[in-house]
């Protein structure tokens, strides 16, 4: 019970932080100038769309190896059978 108690909570905590964390500038010196540069030519240029795309990208390796992780966890660390 306490484990599911802390699960939860670290959980809760965890998901509130991704809530509350602000928004992210994920660009490359030379992302940044490329937009830049087309912003110069263009101004209904929307640079939101590259930042999403970029955040969206660093996000694929870190589910991949939590995934990889976590089923290597469940592989090697057995289910405990309760003794009678």
């Amino acid at each position: 019970m306490k484990k599911l108690i802390f699960a939860l909570t670290l959980s809760y905590l965890l998901l509130g932080q991704l809530g509350l964390s602000q928004r992210a500038q994920a660009q490359c010196v030379m992302c940044k100038s490329q937009v830049e540069a087309a912003r110069a030519e263009r101004d209904d240029y929307d640079v939101a769309g590259l930042n999403k795309g970029i955040v969206y990208m660093m996000t694929v390796p870190y589910i991949l190896m939590g995934a990889i992780g976590f089923f290597w966890y469940r592989r090697t660390h057995p289910k405990r059978v309760p003794v009678a």
